[in-house]
């Protein structure tokens, strides 16, 4: 099978009346796909949702989408599948609100203020910063060759969650709250139930106290690039309370993420050292290798959308009203698409991957997470000789979230 784009033209209204379009009813889905017992088999519950049929109603009546050819076009079409008004979302969430829920043309001048920020000129001064860490990162790793160390906790995510703060110009006091802020951003973003509970027991105040502190203008060191959002507000591009929102959103979206593709790409490695032994032979490849790891296993399972009006998924009609969710993590694994989706291929051509969103909402932080995983991961990929699996996978207990919390892997050093 051949790896073909799918077919990107918006949708078109359904008409109705006259019977001129006959749609079938959406299916009712039996399975509560963000139990715990759910999340942790993610990949087979979403895939057997997938191919269930183009669209499936949960109990709670969201519809979710889970096929490459319509979630692809949901996400370019922002004016049938607007952000504004997601499945379970709760504006009053201590989730920073903007960006990510918003539509254009306001999507479009805040998006800009980002993208400026973080620009390959923007973050080339910093670039050194993620080099030297990248390098300490493997040196200490060196020291423990044939052990069996976390990629998440004591690799990806402890080099992430020490280099980000740096860059974006973060002080030093009460960075360990990066772990609960975290787990509060992703823990409250699906539906009620058990997960979702349990992350509203817990208490986030110093977290919340944390963030606020940290992420004030005054607190902040003005060479770093956290500084420019406030300096976007000076231009009234935003206002001073969104740019700071806006350095909260980039200090989620630009750890978590990352960090778990990171973890994810170590993981391949292991699970496929055929593949790790091409990247050695030509470290070139390692951007592709990274972006397949996207693919390979998204980060997030899904991304929430309202319908706006009457939309035809294959021979389904979902109608104007509906909050869907566009499952991009089983639409990356879908065979219609993908050739041997499962196998993770370094060479893989992974343009039509939906792992860095589509459309409008395309991550605009795509150039930060590729120098943050080329910084650390290049540096394995020249002094490591090979990864072993050495205990058992943990998954992230989120519902949206998506990926290891612990994975012990060894390292053999060349």
């Amino acid at each position: 099978m051949c790896e073909t784009r799918a077919e990107s033209a918006p949708f078109d209204k359904l008409s109705t009346s006259g019977g001129s379009i006959m749609a079938k009813e959406i299916p009712e889905y039996p399975i509560d796909i963000f139990t715990p017992d759910a999340v942790r088999n993610a990949r087979e519950v979403d895939d057997a949702l997938r191919e269930t049929a183009p669209a499936v109603r949960l109990h709670d009546g969201v519809v979710m989408i889970a096929r490459h050819e319509h979630v692809t076009k949901g996400l370019l079409d922002w004016q049938t599948f607007s952000s504004t008004s997601r499945p379970w979302h709760d504006p009053n969430s201590p989730r920073p609100e903007i960006l990510l829920t918003d539509d254009p043309p306001r999507h479009t001048q805040v998006r800009k203020v980002v993208a400026d920020a973080l620009s390959p000129r923007a973050l080339e001064r910093v670039k050194a910063i993620f080099e030297k860490a990248g390098e300490e990162f493997v040196d200490e790793l060196r020291a423990r060759e044939g052990e069996a160390v976390d990629a998440v906790g004591e690799i990806t995510q402890a080099y992430i969650f020490r280099v980000l703060p740096d860059i974006l110009g973060l002080p030093q006091e009460g960075r360990h709250h990066m772990h609960g802020f975290s787990q509060m951003v992703w823990a409250t973003m699906g539906p009620p139930g058990e997960l979702f509970d349990e992350a509203m027991d817990a208490d986030f105040s110093g977290v919340i106290e944390w963030l606020e502190a940290t992420c004030d203008r005054d607190a902040l060191d003005p060479e770093g690039i956290g500084a420019e959002f406030f300096r976007a507000a000076d231009r009234g591009q935003v206002t001073v309370a969104e740019a700071k929102l806006l350095l909260q959103t980039v200090l989620s979206a630009g750890a978590d993420t990352t960090y778990l593709t990171m973890a994810n790409a170590i993981r391949a490695w292991a699970l496929f050292p055929g593949e790790y032994e091409k990247l050695r032979a030509n470290p070139r490849l390692l951007r592709g290798a990274f972006d397949e790891s996207l693919r390979w296993d998204s980060p997030s399972r899904m991304a929430g959308r309202y319908a706006v009006k009457d939309v035809e998924i294959g021979d389904y009609l979902v109608p104007a009203g509906t909050r869907c969710g566009l499952m991009f993590a089983a639409a990356n694994r879908d065979p219609r698409f993908w050739d041997a989706p499962e196998e993770y291929r370094i060479d893989r051509d992974t343009k039509h991957s939906l792992g860095w969103g589509y459309g409008v909402h395309g991550c605009v932080g795509r150039v930060l997470a590729q120098m943050e995983a080329t910084a650390l991961l290049g540096n394995m990929v020249r002094q490591v000789r090979g990864f072993e699996i050495a205990g058992e996978y943990e998954p992230w207990m989120t519902t949206v979230g998506h990926g290891p919390i612990r994975q012990p892997v060894r390292l053999s050093f060349a």
